[in-house]
């Protein structure tokens, strides 16, 4: 789906606001095809990220795990490596 849009659950601290809201927009932008929405289609568009980052939070929140909590710091470590084999170095 979107490459851009990163795994929220299970992380430690949690994910913020910003985060969630983020993800919403990259979701809401893939789904409407719009990278910026019109003027006619801002308020639908702004009203989308909202309903989506909220939800994104309930779902996020009503989650259970036995795992572990990741790390973003460990997360980013793997993302390096993976693109070190993948491109011969670090983008």
């Amino acid at each position: 789906m979107c490459r851009n849009i990163k795994t929220l659950f299970n992380f430690e601290p949690p994910a913020t606001e910003l985060e969630v809201r983020d993800a919403a927009l990259q979701f809401v932008r893939k789904l409407s095809g719009f990278n910026v929405p019109s003027k006619v289609n801002e308020a639908a568009f702004e009203r989308a990220v909202s309903d989506v980052a909220r939800v994104a939070r309930q779902l996020i929140e009503s989650l259970a795990t036995t795992a572990a909590p990741k790390t973003r710091e460990l997360v980013a470590a793997k993302a390096r490596a993976r693109a070190m084999l993948r491109y011969g170095s670090t983008p």
